[in-house]
């Protein structure tokens, strides 16, 4: 499978949703695989709250497999072999894009807790500039889970002529209050950690490693399913050998401690808090009178929205509510409900009846 990783420069700027403006701003991008000559195989995958560009694969610089691994690739779900996959990490990230470990044009410093709040249609604003440096007219398909499928349906609603597919999957139109309120649990973790110095952590340097390795630990938990970790973990206690720390009892306390701390390592304080900050904003009902069928009115993307019944951060409901609104409002669009083995996490996932009704939502 071919594959290439480049930096984009834009240095028209951007205006955010917020008001502010990045006078210039980089995008990290993987691409996958060769785009036509009339430039129509081109799709756009978006990633969830710590994905990032690297969504397929192995790369020089990464070793690890992609973040969509399991899809992505020669004869998958989304096959390279038909496909051109662009992959870019989002704006306010920590993987290459212009984002609060980025060094500011205007002070020589990096961002840190200056950089402005980012939306899902900031995220989306910007995807449209690089479709337009790509010379690409209109994306075969705009796919993501979690965030990445709120990406996609916003591509939709914003960008109806740019799109002839959008697959909307493990996401919501809205946060749910519990949604906000978990999120905010994990940023108030990070904000009080001793060394996050108000979010100057960098120009201090040091770093909330505990706050950070708290919050994902928290946001971890929502990841995963009752039926898994029971299966998974039970009440099985950790072998003295393997522990990570000698307060461990069990194994699923074991396994949140090891998550956490690699998580740490290499995920941003304030990426995290703009990440989450982005996901419980969305909302793109709220500008139509909170109607969310009159926000999808002028699309013309078929849409596939995907629920996962052992997901409770985004259950079918929520992707029901998305479906029944886009039926109001004579959208093309159909409904798919899986059992899904890992929570929220399952769309990360391949199995047959996933596989296959990606591959048909892509060939039709």
């Amino acid at each position: 499978m071919k594959s290439e990783r480049k930096l984009h420069s834009f240095d028209s700027g951007i205006t955010l949703e917020c008001g502010d403006i990045l006078k210039s701003f980089d995008l990290m991008v993987d691409t996958y695989g060769n785009l036509n000559s009339d430039k129509s195989n081109a799709i756009l995958v978006c990633h969830a709250f710590s994905g990032s560009h690297h969504a397929a694969g192995n790369s020089s610089e990464d070793r690890k497999p992609g973040w969509w691994d399991e899809l992505i690739g020669p004869k998958k779900a989304i096959d390279t072999d038909k496909f051109f996959v662009v992959s870019p990490n989002n704006l306010g990230s920590c993987f290459g894009s212009t984002g609060p470990t980025t060094v500011s044009p205007d002070t020589n410093e990096v961002y840190g807790k200056d950089f402005p709040d980012v939306t899902v249609l900031d995220w989306v604003n910007s995807q449209k500039m690089l479709q337009d440096k790509l010379g690409i007219t209109s994306w075969a398909a705009v796919m993501g889970g979690s965030i990445g499928g709120m990406q996609a349906l916003q591509w939709a609603i914003t960008f109806p002529d740019n799109v002839k597919r959008s697959a909307v999957i493990a996401a919501a139109a809205k946060a749910s209050s519990q949604n906000i309120a978990l999120n905010e649990v994990s940023r108030e973790s990070i904000r009080k950690d001793i060394d996050f110095c108000g979010g100057d952590y960098l120009k201090k340097n040091t770093f909330p490693k505990s706050g950070v390795k708290a919050a994902r630990m928290l946001a971890h938990i929502t990841y995963l399913s009752e039926e898994n970790m029971n299966k998974r973990f039970g009440r099985k206690f950790q072998k003295n050998e393997s522990k990570v720390g000698e307060f461990v009892d069990y194994e699923v306390e074991n396994y949140l401690q090891y998550k956490g701390t690699k998580f740490s390592e290499f995920f941003d304080a304030n990426t995290y808090i703009i990440m989450s900050k982005a996901m419980d904003g969305f909302d793109p009902a709220e500008k139509y009178n909170d109607e969310l069928k009159e926000a999808l009115k002028n699309i013309k993307a078929k849409l596939l929205i995907v629920g996962f019944k052992s997901d409770w951060l985004f259950p079918p409901d929520r992707g029901k509510e998305i479906q029944l609104a886009a039926m109001q409002s004579g959208i093309n669009s159909s409904y798919l409900e899986l059992d899904g083995q890992q929570g929220h996490d399952s769309f990360l996932f391949s199995n047959e009846r996933y596989q296959n009704s990606l591959e048909a939502f892509l060939d039709n």
